[in-house]
């Protein structure tokens, strides 16, 4: 994850705790429909703005298909560079990030998929989403299953890859929410929720994407200069439920 640059958005302002998207009964009976047929998809790809996205997102799914062993790949969209506001060099950071995620799917049980860089610019894919496109299409092609950011996210760098992925791959792309989880609420309008599906994940399968979360200690521990971690306590705790969501 990298956080937007600019004027105060939505995502900077105090969010919706998990406590209250636990609370609501609905989300814990969202349908099943689409991916019921788990056992059936035999390769994946996965399109991640950032290093930790594709985990936060779909790091539980990852992990059932790994254990499946499905065909994987990640297309690591950017190396996350930009997200200690200067605190830290680009170039160190990007490297420590591209480790983390290897760490990660180490700790999915992923150890074997592919992993595609394509080293856009953080914070900077909105310009490049014509570029991203086409970089995508052959990357995207002959799999059962392209999952991408969603292009709602109210982040600039995730919903570029999320309209880059729909672009590339019509028809078999569905979409992981991230920020959504912070601004939205329960009910919310904005959120197409009528779309949204429920992937339940088997208890090793959510053991192993909390342990993959931790990999991601750039993001989870504090940046210095004031700036904190950028994944909050209260931010991880939406993705250590025993289920995922996917918009169709």
């Amino acid at each position: 994850m990298s956080e937007p640059a600019g004027r105060l958005h939505p995502i900077d302002a105090p969010g919706t705790d998990e406590r209250t998207w636990a609370a609501w009964s609905w989300l814990s009976t969202l349908p099943g429909r689409g991916l019921a047929g788990l056992a059936s998809v035999t390769s994946a790809v996965v399109v991640a703005a950032h290093p930790d996205d594709e985990v936060l997102g779909t790091g539980g799914l990852i992990s059932v298909l790994a254990a499946s062993r499905a065909r994987l790949r990640l297309i690591a969209v950017t190396d996350g560079e930009r997200s200690h506001r200067g605190s830290t060099p680009p170039a160190v950071l990007a490297r420590r990030r591209t480790a983390e995620t290897a760490a990660a799917l180490h700790a999915l049980g992923a150890r074997a998929a592919e992993v595609i860089r394509l080293r856009l610019p953080d914070s900077g894919l909105a310009a490049r989403e014509d570029e991203l496109t086409a970089a995508l299409a052959p990357l995207v092609a002959d799999f059962d299953l392209c999952l991408a950011p969603w292009d709602r996210d109210m982040h600039p760098d995730h919903e570029a890859a999320g309209r880059a992925a729909r672009r590339a791959a019509p028809g078999t792309v569905y979409y992981y929410p991230v920020w959504m989880w912070h601004w939205a609420f329960p009910g919310d309008p904005r959120v197409p929720w009528d779309r949204a599906l429920r992937i339940p994940l088997p208890p090793r399968a959510a053991s192993r994407k909390r342990a993959a979360i931790g990999c991601f200690a750039s993001q989870t521990t504090d940046r210095g200069h004031g700036l904190g971690p950028v994944l909050s306590p209260g931010m991880i705790a939406h993705f250590t439920r025993a289920m995922e969501v996917l918009f169709r």
